[in-house]
């Protein structure tokens, strides 16, 4: 590609495991290749600003698509979208880029609801962010609503990462036994040994666990997987849970946050519940690998779950696979979701798709995003 197409570009991702954090990532691309890993950095969200998209989520289930948006949609999305765009101009500051060195802000936004479409009901899903009022602040081009186009062509609006996988997985040579998973709220997996790119959201990831530790009072999540660790799975039930038709259904296919709850665990103690949840979620990554074409020797993982040691070992247990911490090849395993939104973005601006039939079930190679221009 020519070296003209390469740019800066900055990705933008905050996950439906609601950690507090904006996750930031600079990389040089043309939307293909990554020429180069810039900076990187998590930037807390105000403590209100958490417990406005707490509140906002809660409300979004409440909502359901049915009626008009709720009235604080429009109070959360002024509010992350001010905090993105200074996040994003205080890493500029600090690592010594001017704003009119970035071709493009790829924001994500923050999902508050996702319905994956069924027989007789199409899907929908509903991002905040406000890529005009970034555009405006930072005096950067933006891309956002990067899920909605995909939905209109058919498609399954989620998982968008795939390309990005696939780039990662070329850089380490992984492509033939090798599939990536993403273990943020919800699990994601990327296979590209065999045949056309295939991704499909696998099931739960760190959200019910999460769920379950901050009910019983004990926090955002379970640290290190001690909770779990200390606790005994009932495998009966597990067996029970394991029996939901998500699990063998036919990909493409992706999830909501809330469609597998902490509620899997009803009536279990804590630490027994918190087994079970992880259990449960490293199951389901493994019946995803028997759905593949070709089962995958190793699983890179990246994302918030692969800092937890018991779920780790869990997914290599249960889903009889190796398991690989993305940082342990060179990656940024804490980066890889927001990079992919810079590459994104890149992709949006230069007209290239980011969704296939066989990664979200869009009808056809579909361009995600919305372009909102800089001012001047």
């Amino acid at each position: 590609m020519a070296a003209d197409r390469m740019g800066w570009a900055i990705g933008l991702m905050t996950g439906t495991v609601l950690d507090g954090n904006i996750d930031i990532a600079m990389i040089r691309t043309d939307g293909e290749t990554v020429a180069e890993l810039g900076p990187f950095a998590f930037a807390p969200y105000p403590a209100e600003i958490r417990a406005l998209l707490v509140e906002t989520l809660a409300v979004a289930r409440e909502w359901g698509f049915s009626g008009p948006e709720p009235e604080i949609f429009a109070k959360a999305e002024d509010a992350i979208s001010v905090a993105q765009a200074e996040a994003v101009l205080a890493l500029l500051s600090a690592n010594g880029f001017a704003p009119s060195e970035v071709a493009a802000i790829g924001f994500h936004g923050q999902t508050v609801l996702h319905r994956a479409p069924e027989a007789g009901r199409p899907g929908r899903t509903r991002q905040l962010g406000d890529g005009a009022r970034m555009a405006a602040i930072t005096g950067i081009d933006v891309v956002y609503d990067f899920r909605s186009a995909d939905m209109r062509a058919g498609g399954q609006g989620a998982p968008l990462a795939g390309i990005y996988h696939k780039a990662l997985l070329e850089r380490i040579d992984g492509l033939d036994d090798t599939a990536f998973l993403n273990l943020g709220g919800v699990a994601n997996l990327t296979f590209a040994g065999a045949g056309p790119l295939i991704a499909f959201d696998t099931g739960p990831a760190n959200a019910p666990v999460n769920d379950w530790i901050a009910q019983h009072g004990l926090g955002e999540m379970d640290r290190d997987g001690k909770i779990a660790a200390s606790g005994k799975v009932d495998e009966a039930r597990l067996a029970e849970l394991l029996t939901h038709p998500y699990l063998t259904r036919p990909f493409p296919k992706s999830l909501d946050r809330f469609d597998f709850p902490s509620t899997m665990a009803q009536g279990q103690s804590l630490e027994d519940g918190a087994a079970l949840l992880t259990a449960f979620t490293a199951s389901a990554v493994g019946k995803a690998l028997d759905l593949l074409p070709k089962r995958p020797r190793r699983l890179v993982a990246c994302g918030g779950g692969r800092k937890n040691p018991t779920l780790m070992a869990e997914i290599a247990k249960r889903g009889r696979v190796e398991v690989v911490d993305a940082d342990a090849l060179g990656l940024r395993g804490d980066a890889i979701e927001a990079e992919l939104f810079a590459l994104l973005a890149m992709r949006t601006m230069r007209g290239l798709p980011s969704s296939f039939p066989t990664t979200t079930g869009a009808a056809e190679p579909t361009v995600a995003g919305v372009i909102a221009k800089a001012p001047g």
